[in-house]
């Protein structure tokens, strides 16, 4: 096991100045100017990160049928396609019982979630070529990029800006922003398969087509919510943890990516079963979503009930200490 410390840290008694030895702090101009230039820095990736999903998203808008939410009927099948989703939010901000979150914090991971799902789009078309093995294709295409890439980029989406701010300064609070990033994700992602259904802005089409695929996407829309307020919750631990945070990083995003694909590689067993009794596809993939989406947002329930108790016999015991802030945080 590699040493948590130098040799001559283990042995320091603080009696001799170690800066620039073992140790460091800004002192210096060159010091001064090292932070700055890292801070610099670190904020244009963000923005170039931004900037490029923007950029991508605005593509696809041009090259797509998504203009057509801008038919009132469209937006109102794209809105109640989002109800389930935003329910289940709801329920994960309301399980947490410190600080509230504030608004502008979840109206930008929303954004981000958003944004980021543009990246997820050309990703998933690219991998989209291991469909074409037989028979194990579609399972690679989701365990190695479907679940794998969405899963990261809802994560993303809370780690460039919230996961930053003092402001999140609670485990579950990564529960609460990685719930709000899949929310932003399922939103684009419902309103492209329902302008996708809307072949034209006749409105006996729009209330076929779009009526049709709505329930559809609402049944879909919570498992997004569940995969990515797991990873956020681990994303929040790994912030209180800093010497164990890329393994509690990584352990999150397998969750949510394996959870994410397998319900995607099982989701043959109701298209099979309603070809076998001979009832409507929509009637089993409800059946089989509700029992999916139960087992897993049944051990998210209990993650985040744990940590509530917990947090509930703290305040009792009067040991709450405030959470510090870390270098470079917004």
């Amino acid at each position: 096991m590699a040493r948590s410390q130098d040799p001559i840290q283990s042995r320091d008694d603080g009696s001799r100045d170690r800066y620039d030895v073992t140790t460091w702090e800004v002192r210096t101009p060159l010091d001064r100017v090292a932070t700055w230039l890292y801070w610099v820095l670190d904020v244009i990736a963000r923005w170039v990160l931004v900037l490029l999903a923007g950029a991508i998203l605005v593509a696809i808008v041009v090259t797509s049928d998504l203009p057509r939410i801008l038919n009132p009927v469209v937006s109102a099948f794209t809105v109640l396609s989002l109800v389930p989703a935003l329910a289940l939010v709801a329920y994960v901000w309301w399980t947490d019982s410190t600080t509230a979150e504030p608004l502008s914090l979840l109206a930008v991971t929303f954004a981000l979630g958003v944004l980021f799902a543009s990246f997820a789009a050309i990703i998933n078309g690219l991998g989209s070529v291991l469909q074409l093995v037989p028979i194990v294709g579609p399972v690679w295409f989701f365990y190695l990029v479907v679940g794998p890439i969405e899963e990261t980029m809802k994560w993303l989406a809370v780690r460039i800006y919230a996961y930053r701010s003092p402001r999140f300064d609670a485990v579950i609070d990564g529960a609460v922003y990685g719930a709000v990033a899949g929310l932003g994700f399922a939103t684009i992602e419902n309103a492209i398969y329902i302008t996708d259904a809307v072949a034209n802005p006749v409105i006996g089409n729009v209330l076929g087509a779009g009526g049709g695929v709505t329930p559809a996407r609402a049944i879909a829309g919570p498992g997004h919510v569940i995969y990515s307020a797991f990873a956020g919750y681990y994303l929040g631990l790994a912030k209180f943890n800093r010497d164990r945070a890329g393994p509690i990083i990584v352990k999150g995003l397998l969750i949510a990516a394996l959870i994410h694909a397998t319900y995607n590689t099982l989701t043959i067993i109701p298209t099979a079963a309603a070809f076998v009794l001979g009832i409507p596809n929509f009637v089993t993939l409800l059946a089989f979503v509700i029992i999916y989406d139960s087992f897993f947002g049944y051990f998210l329930y209990r993650k985040l009930a744990r940590y509530r108790r917990q947090y509930r016999a703290t305040r009792q015991d009067g040991a709450l200490v405030p959470v510090e802030r870390t270098e470079f945080e917004e």
